[in-house]
């Protein structure tokens, strides 16, 4: 059944509202938000969710932003997986997408939604397959079963929501937050300009610094270490790659954390001077 015209109305409206809310983030500077004390106590790092409602209900739980206002909450990629409409096979996740805008319309100073590979892949309609599935596709069909012939207009409205995610989030002690690393950072090719500047639109449709941050997978210690110069940063959290356990390490600078399945982990970090990367995995906790 295709949602109200009411209900449909109040989507565009709240990530109209959202896309408001991430530009005038208290903190953001460019295309970045930087934390400091006077900004927040703690932040919630959490992974890739994938549509997975369990885990976002109890990220949300956890994080219990209306009893914590100094408390921020640092979210990423909930498109692509999760349940799935039985009629057409469509992906639930566009939901979660529409819930994350939610949050940040109730709490626009403390939820930050960094951008994704497969956010960015909703943008640029860039094409991605999994299981034999496109997942594109599989959320199209998502959205159209719920919103009909308002579809075109949902996406118009999410869009935007999307390119004004910031790339990345700095927190106080050296820690950069971002979803994965560019490949061959090393290799001094990486456009850091990106992080200190608002790109222009175009930058989210081409092969630049902005898909090379989104979708590297080089879990290489010089390119960690290469990669923590360039920002100014002493340990990297990211998401990205799929792990075991919830959480992964692959070098003495990068942590990984993963929200997708049952081992689903995040780290809470109150803000101070410095963190080391060991400390930071200390802190990792599960979800349940």
């Amino acid at each position: 059944m295709v949602a109200s015209i009411p209900f449909i109305e109040r989507v565009i409206e709240t990530y109209a509202k959202a896309t408001e809310a991430n530009l005038r983030t208290p903190g953001r500077q460019e295309s970045i938000v930087v934390l400091t004390p006077e900004l927040a106590d703690e932040v919630m790092v959490t992974g890739d969710v994938h549509g997975n409602r369990r885990n976002f209900n109890l990220i949300r739980k956890i994080a219990d932003l209306e009893t914590h206002p100094r408390r921020h909450l640092i979210l990423q990629e909930v498109c692509h997986g999760g349940q799935t409409y039985p009629q057409n096979g469509g992906c639930m996740s566009h939901a979660m997408l529409e819930d994350v805008a939610k949050l940040k319309v109730q709490f626009p100073n403390q939820v930050h939604f960094i951008l994704g590979n497969h956010e960015l892949a909703e943008l640029t309609e860039y094409p991605i397959q999994k299981n034999k599935q496109m997942l594109n596709l599989m959320f199209l069909l998502g959205l159209q079963h719920m919103y009909g012939p308002a579809t075109e207009k949902v996406r118009e409205a999410y869009l935007p929501f999307i390119e004004s995610c910031p790339l990345a989030v700095r927190l106080p002690g050296g820690v950069f937050v971002s979803h994965s690393l560019p490949e061959k950072a090393d290799s001094n090719k990486f456009d850091k300009t990106i992080f200190q500047r608002q790109p222009d639109s175009m930058e989210f449709f081409q092969r630049t610094s902005i898909f090379d941050l989104v979708w590297g997978r080089d879990y290489r210690t010089e390119n960690a270490q290469a990669f923590a110069k360039m920002v100014g940063a002493a340990v990297l959290i990211n998401g990205h790659e799929p792990t075991r356990e919830g959480f992964l390490a692959p070098n003495d600078t990068q942590v990984i954390l993963d929200c997708c399945g049952d081992k689903a982990c995040y780290v809470m970090l109150p803000t101070r001077d410095q963190w080391t990367h060991a400390e930071v995995v200390k802190r990792i906790e599960k979800l349940s």
